[in-house]
């Protein structure tokens, strides 16, 4: 999913005025590093590089230089540290480029966002306002994307956790393994309150015995199994054993609901 032929992309396009450039990338760069936040990488896995006007582009000199002050306040405002990239940018306007340090060092270009007075402009769209003056002003339009390529993006998670997703990304977030037959009613109990809890889970009723049934959920890496037998039945609790290999756990059924609910609602990186 890395090289594909086809993709979706989160792109989106801001208008505005020329004095409102700077506050859009400012609450653009927000809410890139809060979604690149839930998503494991903190600042210091963000490298942001400034790309200046090109050799070949179009539009004057002055309205790459409102430009390139424009982003360069933005980046000011939201405390980023840059690098300049000297020509690098789009043949219509400058632009701000996020790249993300995985787990193993490599980078990955994601996040963009370029200004554009081309496209807006009387020779293509034509878009306009009226001022408070109640003259005709062209708009600006902000060309943005925080995540770039989804599949990539994808791609690029499972790559930086080795596939052991933290617990609100996990398709599947927990399993409940009952160790004997006689168990499989208390299971099934803890099973339909996992799902009510809104707790992706599903219930291991196979014919394995319970190791085989652990190492099954390990290779699926769920972050949460839950094994129950005569014991955890008679005192209403679960065996919680977790995918990082800390010790194993016993909590009441309620503890445990409120412990992974608290990790999965608050967007915690890991289990």
């Amino acid at each position: 999913i890395m090289r594909v032929r086809g993709f979706v992309q989160d792109d989106g396009h801001i208008f505005c005025t020329e004095e409102q450039i700077s506050s859009e990338v400012v609450k653009f760069c927000i809410l890139l590093k809060d979604m690149y936040k839930d998503f494991g990488f903190a600042d210091d896995a963000i490298i942001v590089k400034f790309s200046t006007r090109p050799e070949k582009r179009v539009g004057s000199d002055e309205s790459w230089d409102k430009s390139e002050a424009a982003l360069e306040e933005a980046c000011k405002a939201a405390g980023l540290a840059y690098e300049v990239q000297e020509g690098e940018g789009a043949f219509y306007g400058p632009k701000l480029e996020f790249t993300l340090v995985d787990a193993l060092g490599r980078h990955w270009q994601c996040g963009t966002i370029q200004v554009d007075h081309q496209l807006p402009s009387a020779d293509r769209l034509h878009a306009d306002y009226i001022g408070d003056d109640n003259a005709k002003h062209q708009v600006v339009m902000l060309h943005r994307a925080v995540l770039g390529s989804l599949e990539r993006f994808i791609g690029i998670l499972l790559e930086n956790f080795a596939g052991a997703l933290p617990a609100w990304l996990q398709p599947q977030q927990a399993v409940v393994i009952p160790v004997a037959p006689t168990v499989e009613g208390y299971a099934q109990e803890i099973q339909e309150l996992l799902r009510a809890a809104g707790i992706r889970s599903k219930i291991n009723l196979g014919n394995d015995r319970m190791n085989a049934k652990i190492r099954a959920a390990q290779l699926e890496k769920i972050p949460y199994m839950l094994v129950v037998g005569e014991k955890e039945m008679a005192e209403g609790t679960v065996a919680v054993r977790f995918r990082d290999g800390r010790g194993q756990e016993v909590m009441t059924k309620e503890a445990f609901i409120s412990y992974a609910k608290d990790k999965i609602d608050n967007f915690f990186v890991g289990i």
